[in-house]
């Protein structure tokens, strides 16, 4: 799902000259989509969507150097970075791994909140929910537990999907969610007795100690490049013997990586020492894809953990 985001330059004949640029990118014109925006540029220096968009298609080009300074622009016009010009320096290789930009994800779900069940379901064969229950029921199964709880904390909540897979296991839902597009469409499901717009750490550390049966995490930590901070605040909101459900993409490598969708991928060794540092013991970690993409299948892991 990328992020299509437009930030008016204030002057309509930039604005356009942007628009007509863009019509050049689609159509395959990247050269002369590149000229237009340079031109733009000259009338609008500090027009974020402008220099955001050249350096996409500076990068398609393979013209990294020119990709690299464009995308520099954008985020000096935008130090909140609500087009992820942060997240190509690090795929060009300029800049270090880092988090995600707060004000990028919150732009890129709230665009997509009123669809976005439509998109990840129909498009994409979104299924992270329905892996997290399955593989959440066979470990209390396995453990010989229910796989009943009373108090459960959705990170990431979006629309309420993950809400949904579990409604008959939970007797009370709370959510926390970055976008309020989301937000509101949980909302409207009447699955959550509590819903709250933050980001999922800070969200976290609003809840008292040992304080939730179960966290989950669908999709969600694909956002996060350090676990580390969430796996020790959801260790510390669990019961004991609480569970910690949770998907990511991953990758043949060691360590986390920025992916060509703009997500982190974690490798499986990479999990299981984040969670022993963090205190929680693995009970499940296993292949399975979250989702389609460029008609191929995402690689990922579902994890289920337990705080002992």
């Amino acid at each position: 799902m990328p992020l299509r985001l437009f930030l008016t330059s204030g002057d309509l004949m930039a604005d356009r000259r942007f628009e007509f640029a863009r019509d050049l990118q689609l159509k395959g014109d990247l050269p002369a989509a590149a000229d237009l925006l340079e031109q733009t540029l000259e009338l609008a220096p500090d027009f974020t969507s402008a220099w955001f968009t050249l350096g996409e298609i500076r990068a398609q080009l393979g013209e990294r150097d020119k990709a690299i300074a464009a995308f520099r622009e954008a985020l000096r016009s935008d130090p909140g970075d609500q087009h992820g010009a942060g997240l190509h320096l690090m795929r060009l290789g300029d800049a270090a791994m880092a988090e995600m930009p707060k004000a990028y994800v919150q732009a890129l779900f709230d665009q997509y909140a009123p669809r976005f069940e439509q998109v990840l379901i129909n498009d994409l064969g979104y299924r992270a929910p329905s892996l997290i229950f399955k593989a959440v029921v066979a470990a209390r199964v396995t453990a010989g537990k229910p796989a009943y709880f009373k108090r459960t904390i959705d990170l990431g909540c979006g629309t309420g999907l993950a809400a949904a897979a579990f409604a008959k296991q939970v007797d009370h839902f709370s959510g926390i969610d970055l976008s309020p597009g989301m937000i509101k469409q949980a909302r409207a499901t009447n699955l959550y007795a509590e819903l709250e717009i933050a980001d999922m750490i800070e969200g976290l550390r609003t809840k008292a100690e040992t304080s939730a049966n179960l966290v989950v995490a669908a999709d969600a930590f694909v956002y996060l490049s350090d676990l580390a901070p969430v796996l020790n605040e959801a260790r510390r909101v669990l019961v004991s013997g609480g569970v910690l459900a949770f998907t990511l993409e991953t990758h043949d490598g060691s360590g986390v990586v920025l992916g060509e969708g703009l997500r982190y991928a974690h490798s499986a060794e990479y999990a299981r020492g984040a969670l022993a540092k963090a205190g929680l013991k693995l009970l499940t970690l296993e292949p399975a894809s979250p989702r389609i993409e460029n008609n191929e299948p995402v690689r990922g892991l579902v994890i289920v953990a337990e705080k002992t």
